[in-house]
């Protein structure tokens, strides 16, 4: 009895089965144009995109890239006004940012306009275009985020540098970046009579990072610091 009644289930599931197949191939027969479109644009769509990378993108960032080169020697020759606003026919970065704002040149500009208008006393610029740039890269990423914490302390928001500190450390953790923007923290707790924190920093690079410069003068700040708890 109990086969019967499992055979006829069956049989009842597979009937749904085949009904919801049928409905299926009517409504693709009942809109076959309509899905035809779609799928046409889609892939219209697909080619603009691919077609855009190709001839208007890649062309972008190699004019881009060309116009940022003396704005880059500028800024190696720490002349950061001409860095920042070009020289005559010479762009500068503000210039590669506003004529090629998509292109990856216009994006690692922002960093280097931000540290120009930092170096130049004008921190608030500084920390603006900071807050927007963004990258993957571990010792750019670092680096914005120690030029933003020494921006926040020229403006004497400390509270704001510490927490730009910790975050190039959190973020973008490097043996090259990381035990400099510590002891840059360390400083700014001392500054705050936060002097638990400054040594807790200042052991960080002692036991974390000891090959580095940093690591290797450190003792000296320790000593300093734990001499002050002492009092």
């Amino acid at each position: 009895m109990s086969k019967k009644k499992n055979v006829k289930q069956t049989d009842k599931n597979l009937e749904g089965i085949e009904q919801a197949l049928t409905r299926s191939e009517q409504f693709i027969e009942d809109n076959q144009k309509a899905l035809t479109y779609i799928l046409g644009g889609l892939i219209v769509i697909l080619l603009i995109i691919i077609g855009g990378n190709r001839y208007y993108l890649k062309p972008l960032n190699e004019e881009a890239a060309a116009d940022m080169y003396y704005a880059e020697r500028f800024f190696e020759l720490d002349s950061f006004n001409l860095a920042l606003n070009g020289y005559g026919t010479y762009p500068g970065f503000l210039n590669v940012i506003d004529d090629y704002g998509i292109s990856k040149s216009a994006r690692i500009s922002r960093y280097y306009a931000g540290v120009c208008y930092h170096q130049l006393g004008n921190h608030e610029e500084a920390v603006d275009l900071l807050t927007k740039f963004k990258t993957n890269d571990l010792l750019v990423g670092a680096a914005k985020y120690s030029t933003l914490g020494d921006a926040y302390v020229e403006m004497g928001e400390l509270d704001k540098a510490i927490d730009a500190y910790k975050n190039g450390i959190e973020k973008y953790e490097n043996n090259f970046s990381s035990p400099i923007i510590l002891k840059k923290m360390g400083l700014v707790y001392e500054e705050l009579g936060q002097l638990d924190n400054a040594l807790e920093t200042y052991q960080n690079i002692e036991s974390t990072y000891p090959e580095t410069p940093e690591g290797k003068e450190i003792n000296k700040y320790i000593g300093r610091v734990e001499s002050k708890l002492s009092l």
